[in-house]
């Protein structure tokens, strides 16, 4: 607590010095970003004014990369600066600010796909009482729910961080996260952490999991019941893509955060990071494309219609 300083800036120490390195990085993530920015916008665009996707699935879609546009956008334009300017200072207001909307877009998601789960779990176990039970108004609440509980679970981990007094400004990471930040501080972060592993860990994380889990074995057990071989493969290739986004999702997440202060390895955590901030928003579109054929037939009757107009 004596080394404690009072920081202005933070120093993000977690790329490259080699020039080669730098380039290579600037223009790898500037692809990515790029082509997640096209695959969200064009599957937002499409879930809207598509006539044949307006259902609850869709409708959720359409949020799902709307979070995931708004979430690579919270960190890779920040990562694109440092790699071409070298300057890697981020004020400390900048550097909470960022911390906020990434948690708060995080727990979005997590929530966002265990009403997805729901959606599927609705439409498969209760095909009769499907439109009621998922109402465009109902929708919305969840939808609302959603966002209303991970801003205050954004907003509580921001204040804590806040609070902490900090030895140093070098974050030796991508950007402002938590673990990086709780390395910096001079005093214990055990309260930080429960907080961590209590509220991110069961009620965030490990809440929306479970639910996701029950929800499929209804969904597994329903569709087992269906004697048409065709009928299961339909089925099951309405949940495929939201099962793969899920696995590479909380898999990444869980590795991120829900660990002690002390497990916390650096290197290991920017590949981590890479997986569960850049790569998961390029995922998503690429996997919902390719595993749904709605999704598909949509597309290219969207390409079709857009040739014609300029034939």
């Amino acid at each position: 607590m004596l080394n404690a300083t009072v920081i202005t800036e933070f120093n993000i120490l977690g790329f490259p010095e080699i020039a080669e390195e730098r380039i290579l990085l600037f223009a790898l993530f500037l692809t990515i970003y790029v082509i997640t920015l096209y695959g969200n916008l064009l599957i937002i665009t499409i879930t809207k004014l598509d006539p044949s996707l307006q259902y609850p699935m869709y409708f959720f879609l359409g949020y799902l990369s709307m979070i995931d546009t708004c979430y690579i956008s919270a960190t890779v334009p920040q990562m694109l600066v440092i790699l071409a300017s070298r300057h890697r200072s981020i004020s400390f207001g900048a550097c909470i600010m960022q911390l906020y909307t990434v948690i708060l877009l995080e727990g979005a998601e997590c929530i966002l796909l265990a009403i997805m789960a729901y959606d599927r779990y609705a439409a498969i176990c209760h095909p009769l009482h499907y439109s009621i039970i998922m109402c465009r108004a109902k929708c919305y609440k969840m939808l609302f729910g959603a966002m209303f509980w991970s801003t205050l679970h954004s907003a509580l981990h921001t204040i804590l961080i806040r609070r902490l007094p900090f030895c140093g400004n070098g974050i030796n990471h991508l950007f402002c996260d938590i673990p990086p930040l709780l390395k910096l501080s001079c005093i214990d972060t055990y309260v930080n952490e429960i907080v961590l592993f209590a509220v991110s860990g069961v009620f965030v994380g490990l809440g929306p999991f479970v639910f996701i889990l029950v929800s499929y074995v209804y969904i597994v057990i329903t569709i087992f019941k269906v004697t048409s071989v065709a009928g299961r493969k339909k089925m099951f290739s309405t949940c495929a893509a939201h099962l793969i986004i899920v696995n590479i999702f909380y898999g990444t997440g869980s590795f991120t955060y829900v660990r002690p202060k002390n497990n916390y390895s650096s290197e290991r955590d920017k590949l981590v990071s890479v997986i569960y901030n850049v790569a998961t928003p390029l995922l998503n579109p690429i996997v919902y494309s390719f595993r749904n054929n709605e999704i598909r037939r949509s597309l290219t009757n969207g390409c079709r219609r857009f040739t014609a107009s300029w034939a």
